[in-house]
This record gives structure tokens, C-alpha cells and sequence, in this order.
């Protein structure tokens, strides 16, 4: 009796949340301008006040209000108006190097402190300090000299 209620109620629990899961979140204008460039102006749609950006925007919002996800809008948006309506290109072919470039930069960044650090820890202190000192005593020396001729 005891199982047949506790399998009853995590049904009743679980139904809720497998309904939601097949509801599909709608996507808004919001989460789309910020992927979205004005293709005669160049720059973002939401900044944009160009008749084509009216018209990119209006597009934008037939395809949300049938229901397209962000994914899909982007894809639709590609079709209509060409690569050059995405603020980001595509993470293929020559534009991958936008992608790479700055990970191989700052890997191979990593790797020369990695390899300098330890050398430029490794060397002697005093090295440095000795012609640091030897100076500083010509100095000491130069101006007790100076300060002489004015003592007479």
C-alpha cells in the first residue's frame, strides 16, 4: 500500500516537470540583437536606425512570433541576408583563425614565462648589486670631492 502511494506521488511529482521540459523557452528580440549586425550599416542592429535595420528587425520579429528558438532565427537570418548579418563569424574556415589566434597567443605566452620565470629566479643576487655598489661609491666619492671645494 505504502509503494503504491509513494510511486503515485513521485508520478504526480514528476509529470509537471517533463511537461515543462517539452515546452520550448521563446526566444525575444533582446537575445537575438546582441548576434545581429545591420548588413548596410555595419554595425549592431540594436543601434542601427536604417531602413534596412527596420526591415532586418521586422524579419527578426515574424520569426519569433512563429515561434523560432535563437538558434533558428540566426539560421533563417544567415538565409535572407548572408554571413554578414552575424556579429560574430562563423567558427569555420579562415574565419576559425579569429577563434585561434588568441589561444595560441596566450598559450604560447604561458610557455615563454613558464620557461623565463624559472631562469630569471635561478640567477645570482648579487651579481647585480655589485655594480650597483661600486657606483654608488663613486658617487659617495665624486660628492665628498665637490662638497670640499665648497667647504674651503
Amino acid at each position: 500500500m505504502r509503494r503504491a502511494a509513494l510511486i503515485g506521488a513521485l508520478t504526480i511529482a514528476l509529470v509537471p516537470s517533463a511537461s515543462s521540459a517539452a515546452v520550448k523557452e521563446r526566444t525575444t528580440m533582446a537575445q537575438v540583437l546582441p548576434y545581429v549586425m545591420c548588413v548596410t550599416c555595419k554595425i549592431p542592429l540594436a543601434a542601427a536606425q536604417s531602413p534596412q535595420a527596420e526591415q532586418e528587425r521586422a524579419y527578426i520579429e515574424q520569426l519569433i512570433a512563429k515561434g523560432d528558438t535563437l538558434a533558428q532565427v540566426k539560421k533563417a537570418l544567415v538565409a535572407q541576408y548572408g554571413d554578414a548579418v552575424l556579429a560574430l563569424p562563423p567558427a569555420s574556415g579562415f574565419d576559425l583563425t579569429i577563434y585561434v589566434v588568441p589561444v595560441v597567443v596566450v598559450a604560447a605566452l604561458a610557455g615563454l614565462l613558464a620557461v623565463l620565470l624559472p631562469r630569471w629566479r635561478e640567477r645570482e643576487p648579487g651579481v647585480a648589486d655589485a655594480g650597483a655598489s661600486e657606483l654608488r661609491q663613486a658617487d659617495a666619492a665624486r660628492l665628498d670631492a665637490e662638497l670640499a671645494q665648497y667647504d674651503r
